[in-house]
């Protein structure tokens, strides 16, 4: 166990960064799923803007790695192109 009252801190400054970031890893997740089993262009089109940008803020905050949100956000354009084509 830690000694030092900024070791104890630092411990739970962690702890509630993890809980966070794990939030907001499996919410992009559930939605990327939502966005790839829908049908509606239209809704596809909405939904595709805001989960790039759940995917950036993720990269940003090196959640996931950069090229990782690339990916997945190339990927999932191509599947919204696929739709409306």
């Amino acid at each position: 166990m830690a000694n030092h009252k900024s070791a104890l801190k630092r411990i739970r400054s962690n702890e509630a960064k993890r809980l966070r970031n794990r939030y907001q890893h499996k919410t992009t997740r559930t939605a990327i799923r939502k966005l790839r089993g829908s049908k509606d262009v239209t809704e596809a089109s909405e939904l595709l803007k805001t989960v790039s940008s759940m995917v950036d803020k993720l990269a940003r905050k090196n959640v996931i790695h950069k090229n990782k949100a690339a990916n997945l956000k190339s990927s999932l354009t191509k599947h919204v192109n696929a739709l409306a084509a």
